[in-house]
This record gives C-alpha cells, structure tokens and sequence, in this order.
C-alpha cells in the first residue's frame, strides 16, 4: 500500500517581514553615507594576563 500524504513536495510560503522603521532608516542612511567602519575589540587593561608565579631567585641567577 502507498499512503498519500497530500501536497508534500510544496514548501510552505514565506511569511512577510513585518514593517521596521529603524530598519528602513538605517538603511536610507548605508545609502547615502555608506557603511560605518568596522568595529575593533579594544583589550581590557584590567582583564590582561599576568604572570601566574614570579620568577624565583634561582631563575634569575639563570638568566644573568
């Protein structure tokens, strides 16, 4: 037996994206400015690693 299952080989129609102001703004705005710069990750000075142990007298003796 072949079981029918309908229409399966139709996919679902799209719904309509919803009115945005601020969206429709922004994108006068690419137009005639054109796009912002990208933005660049400015390093936390409170969160840089620092070392875990200090260097022992033995390691410095080493080094010189």
């Amino acid at each position: 037996m072949i079981a029918s299952y309908g229409k399966m080989s139709e996919m679902p129609k799209r719904k309509k994206k919803r009115f945005s102001a601020v969206q429709t703004v922004k994108a006068m705005a690419r137009e005639r400015i054109g796009a912002p710069p990208g933005s660049r990750v400015v390093p936390d000075r409170k969160k840089e690693k620092s070392e875990k142990h200090k260097t022992t007298l033995g390691r410095l003796l080493q080094e010189e």
